[in-house]
């Protein structure tokens, strides 16, 4: 029992907004797929197959960071008692659960066509450059967008084997989405962060955080309102979209500098806000 105690804290899998938010994009891609393609059984057997692909590679990426990150971890009050930073795990065992992982997320990866597969493999080379983006330049949320919201376009190709303009659209309003999000999340450790000499939006724009973020916010919904401008009427589609418009507004609303509790719920709203712009895009 205490092995699977430090593999669920080690995995985050008992803070599930992760990924959620790793799983929303991909959700997006394949509503809008939905919206062309009409084949429910597939659009839900897909839909499942991203679930589980973003728990999975989720937690091999949040092993892979407290690896990489184990020094600062020890120095931060958020994360000093991570399982690796703290020794309750060893770095070989860590690397063998992240391999088993990334073993079951390619067993679902082969279950797409090969564009996709290629899209997918093609994203590892993001998901373990990130970590070290924190080191290099203010912009590692940059990073993370790209990162995380990959699954939108790789969700749009598993249906239709192509790319789309509308769906790099939608990619880059999601890159912004995180954008913003994070760095509200960066918010809570920039006392450690500047301390130890790691980067962040949160410290690059800390004298107009809540300026930078809404400006975030902003592109992304005006993007979004672009892709789906043709379908905006008086609908449940445009209610939810709206509904979505809402959350960054509220985020904007609560978070404080200088709360971390506050901070974190605002963060967490993003599970709502990638549940809304699903329910958008699939009643369409």
């Amino acid at each position: 029992m205490e092995h699977l105690r430090i593999f669920i804290e080690l995995t985050r899998l008992n803070k599930p907004t992760g990924f959620m938010l790793l799983f929303w994009p991909c959700s997006w891609g394949l509503a809008y797929s939905y919206v062309f393609e009409k084949d429910l059984n597939l659009f839900l057997y897909y839909l499942l197959l991203f679930f589980l692909g973003s728990v999975l590679m989720r937690s091999a990426g949040c092993i892979f960071n407290d690896v990489v990150d184990k020094d600062f971890d020890k120095k931060v009050q958020r994360t000093k008692e991570r399982p690796i930073a703290s020794g309750k795990i060893s770095i070989i065992r860590s690397f063998l659960y992240i391999a088993g992982l990334c073993f079951l997320a390619f067993l679902i990866l082969i279950q797409f066509n090969f564009f996709t597969i290629m899209l997918g493999l093609g994203s590892m080379l993001l998901a373990f450059s990130y970590p070290f983006m924190k080191r290099i330049t203010y912009w590692p949320q940059l990073f993370l967008g790209l990162t995380f919201n990959w699954g939108v376009v790789m969700a749009w190709a598993a249906l239709n084997n192509s790319i789309s303009y509308e769906i790099i659209i939608l990619y880059v309003s999601a890159i912004f989405w995180t954008l913003g999000y994070d760095t509200i999340y960066g918010v809570q450790d920039i006392a450690d962060d500047e301390i130890i000499g790691v980067k962040s939006t949160a410290i690059k724009f800390r004298k107009n955080i809540k300026l930078f973020v809404g400006s975030c916010y902003i592109i992304t919904y005006s993007l979004i309102v672009y892709v789906f401008k043709e379908d905006i009427s008086i609908n449940l589609s445009t209610f939810f979209m709206f509904m979505f418009f809402l959350s960054l507004i509220y985020q904007l609303i609560i978070f404080k500098e200088e709360d971390s509790s506050k901070c974190l719920r605002a963060f967490k709203t993003n599970n709502y806000s990638g549940f809304f712009l699903f329910l958008s895009i699939f009643l369409k």
